[in-house]
């Protein structure tokens, strides 16, 4: 079954680098201030004895990843880098060969050890969360698939089929993907444009009336500014989850914004999505708030493309929490409670319509979760973690290669621009908007589609 692609891990390293938002950011009822990306480096040889050098970067999203009231949200970012670390070092030890899917399979076996190695030594009071493994293990993850790529000198997503890979779905999901392989459910060329998804966070002002300290750095302010900024025509809101007439208000303003501002640029269509970031009681309050919106305003509602979500994460322990009723109304995604196939049929069996794929959960989970939800119909979108720079075309890449993904979540731009520096020059289609779309057309190379500002000389300062 050995494919003369096959690669086995002849070098790997990491660092870190940090950047203050612009804004802070506020969902779920927490706020973040800063970002850490954690970056990887990889070399790779084939069995044919062709070498390429990878790279992976992600924010480690440790206020997303791991909400603890245990332990303390500077020894949680700490935990994960440490894991983050621990996955590099494994990875550097790991002698088979394979194909960079079933290299990070096996990786994936590893993660609780490790992250229970790390708990130990830091003393914490509970376990890593599999979801923070996931996303300490990323950068990992993306390193391989495009170290392979950039060996061979094609597209990862064209190295997914039985020519490449070893072993059908099967071996990953379950017995009725027999025969199945990710070339099927991905595709050969990028979509050539795609919407940009614009974050609305708790504490961003929509009106020049709510801004109380200008940051005055040129860039937009209010929501109405960035909507003519970038001529944006998706816009993400986050809500509290736990504040019914807040959300309703919250809603209905952008909405009243929304319009003043699109009818200024000319434009008739534009769409929401609404993400609680599991904070909902229970789908009593998704339907309470669809309703008293669309009471309000039938606009909005109409709008309103996918609710994200919206109860706690712990599926198991939440049996309750059924999604059926509101997913007759407007799809339903999961997002925080998806870390593998098991949850994404749990998922399933309580109501939840709809998956949001996400490159900070791992390069395989992502490819893996959306072959499953395109085969069992369910509504895709892919979600952002505010990734700059390589982290965002990584998340890019992925949309524009995912059959029925309609639009990109892009938020660096908003609160950590200063990470984007030296990619905007290197890809400006994806950096520059201006029509509220990006161009995926050059997310075409070998490896993850794009290259490092290390390969093309460019400085990120």
């Amino acid at each position: 079954m050995a494919k003369p692609t096959d690669i086995r891990i002849v070098d790997i390293s990491a660092s870190t680098a940090r950047y203050a938002y612009r804004a802070p950011v506020k969902f779920g009822g927490r706020v973040v201030t800063d970002a850490l990306i954690f970056d990887v480096e990889v070399v790779v040889e084939t069995r044919s004895g062709k070498r390429g050098r990878g790279f992976g970067s992600m924010p480690m999203g440790n206020i997303w990843a791991w909400p603890s009231t245990k332990v303390p949200t500077d020894q949680t970012l700490q935990a994960m880098v440490a894991l983050a670390n621990r996955v590099v070092a494994e990875a550097g030890r790991f002698v088979d060969e394979g194909h960079p899917l079933e290299i990070t399979h096996s990786l994936g076996q590893s993660y609780n050890r490790l992250a229970e190695q790390v708990a130990r030594e830091l003393n914490l009071p509970e376990p890593i969360p599999r979801l923070a493994q996931l996303v300490a293990a990323s950068p990992t993850e993306a390193a391989i698939f495009d170290a392979q790529g950039k060996a061979v000198g094609e597209n990862c997503y064209n190295l997914l089929g039985p020519t490449f890979v070893n072993y059908d779905l099967a071996h990953y999901l379950s017995a009725e993907f027999a025969g199945e392989y990710l070339d099927q459910y991905t595709l050969r060329q990028p979509k050539p444009r795609m919407p940009l998804y614009h974050l609305i966070g708790a504490l961003d002002p929509l009106t020049p009336a709510e801004v109380t300290q200008p940051i005055g750095d040129g860039l937009p302010e209010t929501l109405g500014e960035w909507i003519l900024y970038n001529g944006l025509t998706h816009l993400k809101v986050k809500l509290a989850g736990d504040d019914l007439r807040w959300d309703i208000d919250r809603m209905l303003s952008v909405e009243k914004v929304a319009a003043e501002a699109q009818r200024k640029r000319g434009c008739h269509q534009w769409w929401y999505s609404a993400d609680f970031n599991e904070r909902c009681p229970n789908v009593d309050y998704v339907l309470e708030f669809l309703a008293k919106v669309k009471e309000s305003s039938p606009e909005a509602f109409d709008r309103l493309q996918y609710i994200e979500q919206p109860t706690h994460r712990d599926l198991a322990a939440h049996p309750e929490n059924r999604m059926h009723q509101a997913a007759r109304i407007k799809p339903v995604v999961i997002d925080e409670s998806l870390v593998d196939f098991e949850s994404l049929l749990l998922a399933r069996q309580l109501g939840y319509s709809g998956v949001a794929l996400k490159a900070c959960k791992g390069h395989s989970e992502a490819l893996l979760a959306a072959a499953a939800a395109q085969k069992y119909k369910m509504f895709l979108c892919v979600q952002d973690l505010t990734c700059p720079g390589y982290s965002f075309l990584h998340s890019a890449s992925l949309s524009a290669r995912i059959p029925g993904v309609a639009a990109i979540e892009g938020n660096a731009r908003q609160y950590c621009p200063a990470a984007n520096r030296g990619w905007e020059e290197a890809y400006p289609t994806m950096f520059r908007i201006t029509d509220g779309t990006v161009g995926t057309e050059v997310l075409c190379g070998p490896g993850l589609g794009f290259r490092h500002l290390r390969e093309l000389g460019i400085s990120a300062s």
